[in-house]
């Protein structure tokens, strides 16, 4: 399917995309910033339950916010982002797939959010832009360059600005490069503890290419490093371990 729901630029293509093994339909600009495994994975690892308020901040389409939508029946969601055309999609997306009762998206920066916007979530979850203010190549899209590099506000600012929309005692969860590991935590630091990280392993014996790392507002256990979750194996095919959260939109482990 290539023709745009109303609303959004004549002349946009789009593809709607399976999520989840089907469960879920995903529609998504043929070019540009196109959703892989992270926002799926950042889903799975929100503690969410029936009932929760869960922030969705730097929403894209909706990926991550329809994956958590899925796993938890009852659960409010709130999308923010920063792109008209994503938050267009993401909210067209709440409709196909019949969410768009409890999936409200709003268009505004992080950084100074509307007024709407200004809650204290139960939960927040996030897919910061991974590349480093400054020290990136714009990609060829506007859109995808957006999605993918820092622009005014850096990775610290972001996880800030996340927090203050996290209620006392509420989560945040974050999906990251395994090499920003130490910015996160920093940005973290006196802010949030009882910190989990869990390293995504491309294959057994890998380096991990990314994090997902879960912290509590307020809190003060100590921190934890998880196991992890092996994505693939040797054939490049997903792990039992991988599938049943990509598929069947299982939880991951955080063995709490």
């Amino acid at each position: 399917m290539t023709i745009p729901p109303p609303g959004l630029p004549e002349g946009l293509e789009t593809t709607v995309d399976p999520l989840l093994g089907g469960r879920l339909q995903l529609e998504q600009p043929r070019r540009g910033y196109r959703v892989a495994i992270d926002p799926v994975l950042l889903a799975a690892a929100c503690p969410a339950g029936a009932g929760d308020l869960v922030l969705d901040a730097g929403c894209g389409t909706g990926a991550a916010a329809l994956c958590v939508a899925a796993r938890v029946p009852g659960v409010h969601l709130l999308g923010l982002e920063l792109q008209p055309l994503h938050a267009a999609l993401a909210r067209a997306n709440a409709a196909r797939n019949g969410v768009d009762g409890s999936f409200s998206v709003l268009e505004g920066d992080l950084a100074r959010p509307p007024k709407t916007a200004l809650v204290e979530a139960d939960h927040v979850i996030s897919n910061p832009p991974f590349a480093i203010a400054g020290a990136h190549t714009s990609a060829a899209e506007p859109a995808r360059a957006i999605a993918h590099g820092e622009s005014s506000l850096e990775l610290d600012g972001w996880i800030a600005a996340c927090l203050r929309r996290t209620r006392s005692g509420g989560s945040l969860t974050l999906i990251h490069t395994a090499g920003r590991l130490d910015a996160i935590l920093a940005a973290l630091s006196a802010k949030a503890g009882a910190v989990e990280i869990l390293p995504l392993w491309p294959r057994a014996g890998a380096e991990a290419k990314r994090v997902i790392v879960r912290a509590r507002k307020g809190g003060r256990s100590a921190a934890r490093l998880l196991p992890g979750l092996v994505l693939h194996r040797e054939d490049g095919s997903f792990t039992e371990a991988a599938d049943a959260v990509l598929r069947h939109g299982a939880a991951l482990d955080f063995g709490s």
